[in-house]
């Protein structure tokens, strides 16, 4: 129920086991909370959502530690509480998971997991190695995960780096855990394994603040709903007098109308094939094209090659069998540079490490890729450049003061965004886009749908890579299934359906 502005729980329900009341924080330039306020029961999941920019990230930051100046107070178990590092929130009982994964790649997982709290045992106070080993199995064990707590943390793949994540918040006993788009790289299997662990948090008293833009989860996992928009507390209610309209329309402040939109390109010539290419261990004799005018996707489950034959086909890897080719000649790039210059450019999916140049302005990033065309003499156009900056802010709707900032200081949201513009600036003909709409808000989505369709429309072709099955049966022309690094089936639009498709990826149909 709402009340003055602040999601309150009735007085027959469980005591609050963290509240916010006035909650406000500024940067220069930027209003990022404003008088936010609600409360977490004690044992009860609370859906945070929001569209990216909505202040649901500095909302986390507070809670968990990492900024100890703002206005407005933080209750934890009916005493204010106010932290200085997120180690003190640790040590109180609040641990978060971040969308953002924060593991040290040449440490083994069990290093990271006790990272800054290794116990120590004796009055030598030696670090008790065999007990981290003995409690970061058990909770893989409880995670229902194959990793190896001894492996390097950097020879994990993206969503086992965010399994990680989430076994450093378990080996806590934390009273409130917060959890920032945990199943962003998690398949379907690991998804419910995560929710089979949120439930057994919530039957032993323990609370949750789950941010997720997938609103399904939303709906399956949380007794609560709070939306932020603007960084202002807009509605609360309980799980049961939510629909996804209700929850969308106070999201982005209007009714969304449908998010996936028409197929009105024209399929025409191939602009890329790929033949019989091969690297060992990651893929092996693929073959498929792409065409302009269409969207080619390619489902498959985590470790089924997907980003490895990208990354190959671009030159950011090497095959060791078949051809590339493009526009009737046959190419083998030697860095994705030259896969540019041919007119194929790739989206990563991971952002922060290969997309961004996190330290530069929002406007450098995007010009990034084309700044040899913005150049006369080595002197490069301002005019024309700053056409170019203000035109991808405004296509994607990057919520920022100007181009001038810092992309650090962006939401993951709008740092996919950036990349996005970047990508557009270059006027390539195949976009390769490897999880375009990881960690998006679902009205992001529906403009990044769009420019993707815009591209199609344009006689562009489109290599879609999706953990999302709904994506991929909303956005592909043809879909490309692919298990343990072979390409089994390809299906048109017309043909594919979720269950056929899970069918084919998890090997119950050949």
């Amino acid at each position: 129920m709402q009340a003055q502005g602040r999601l309150q729980m009735t007085s027959s329900g469980p005591p609050a086991a963290l509240s916010v009341t006035g909650l406000g924080k500024s940067f220069p330039g930027v209003r990022a909370l404003d008088g936010i306020g609600f409360e977490v029961p004690r044992g009860a999941v609370v859906g945070l959502v929001g569209e990216n920019g909505a202040g649901k990230s500095t909302l986390i930051k507070i809670l968990s530690g990492v900024y100890a100046e703002y206005e407005g107070v933080v209750t934890f178990e009916g005493q204010p509480i106010r932290f200085d590092s997120p180690h003190d929130a640790q040590k109180a009982g609040i641990a978060t998971i971040f969308q953002e994964l924060t593991l040290v790649p040449g440490l083994t997982i069990t290093e990271n997991v006790f990272l800054g709290r290794e116990p120590t045992q004796g009055w030598l106070g030696v670090v008790d190695k065999a007990g981290m080993h003995r409690r970061t199995a058990e909770v893989i064990a409880r995670l229902g995960v194959r990793i190896d707590p001894d492996e390097m943390a950097g020879d994990l793949s993206i969503a086992s780096q965010q399994l990680v994540e989430i076994c450093k918040a378990m080996v806590l006993d934390s009273r409130v855990v917060i959890m920032d788009e945990p199943t962003s790289s998690l398949t379907q299997y690991e998804v419910e394994q995560l929710f089979g662990i949120i439930r057994a948090l919530r039957a032993e008293g323990r609370s949750v603040i789950y941010v997720s833009h997938k609103l399904e989860e939303i709906f399956a996992i949380c007794d609560h709903v709070v939306v932020l928009r603007d960084g202002r507390f807009v509605n609360g209610y309980p799980i049961g007098e939510a629909t996804t309209g209700r929850i969308v329309s106070d999201m982005v402040g209007r009714e969304l109308s449908e998010i996936y939109p028409p197929h009105n390109a024209t399929v025409g010539e191939v602009l890329m094939r790929v033949e019989g290419l091969t690297r060992r261990g990651e893929f092996t004799e693929v073959s498929l094209e792409v065409r302009a005018g269409e969207v080619l996707a390619l489902a498959g489950l985590i470790g089924a090659g997907r980003t490895e034959l990208a990354k190959a086909v671009i030159g950011s890897t090497e095959p060791e069998a078949g051809t590339i080719e493009v526009g009737g000649a046959t190419l083998r790039f030697r860095d994705p540079g030259e896969a540019m210059a041919q007119g194929i450019v790739y989206l990563s999916e991971d952002r922060k490490g290969e997309g961004l140049l996190l330290d530069h302005s929002i406007g450098e990033n995007i010009v990034l890729s084309i700044l040899k065309r913005l150049a006369r003499l080595g002197m490069l156009l301002p005019g024309v450049q700053k056409q170019i900056i203000d035109r991808g802010m405004s296509e994607l709707r990057v919520k920022a003061p100007n181009a001038r900032v810092a992309v650090s200081a962006l939401s993951g949201g709008n740092q996919q965004k950036v990349v996005l513009a970047r990508l557009l600036a270059t006027e390539a003909r195949v976009f390769i886009l490897d999880e375009p709409t990881r960690g998006v808000d679902i009205g992001a989505k529906a403009e990044i749908y769009k420019i993707i369709a815009g591209l199609t429309e344009a006689g562009r072709g489109v290599m879609l890579i999706s953990s999302e099955l709904p994506e991929v049966l909303g956005l592909a022309d043809r879909v490309a299934l692919f298990r343990d690094g072979r390409l089994v089936r390809t299906l048109p639009r017309r043909d594919a359906d979720a269950v056929g498709i899970m069918n084919v990826l998890t090997g119950a149909a050949a």
